[in-house]
């Protein structure tokens, strides 16, 4: 038996959170992923990235990567970690993409 989760508007966006549209999500994540050699602190990310993005933005969006286990956040600052998995690389390789 299925139930049904409801969830509230206030549950879902809090008062005040500027959330990223998912091309600002993506343009964060591609930086990250080819500056992925040396940590970054926030303030380096915020201005090499190659459009402006609000720090509390740019939070959300790391806090979201964090969780996906895309990156590590340490005392020297933050870190691309995410490798692809083999066995998708693999499956992709011959495919044809339509």
């Amino acid at each position: 038996m299925s139930q049904k989760i409801k969830i509230t508007r206030e549950e879902f966006i809090e008062e005040g959170k500027r959330y990223p549209n998912l091309s600002t999500v993506l343009m964060v994540e591609n930086f990250l992923r080819i500056h992925r050699d040396l940590p970054m602190k926030i303030s380096e990310i915020k201005k090499k990235i190659p459009r402006k993005v609000m720090h509390q933005t740019l939070i959300i969006i790391l806090e979201y990567l964090w969780k996906s286990g895309k990156i590590i956040y340490g005392p020297r600052g933050i870190q691309w970690i995410y490798s692809e998995p083999e066995h998708l690389r693999v499956m992709f390789k011959d495919s044809l993409e339509i």
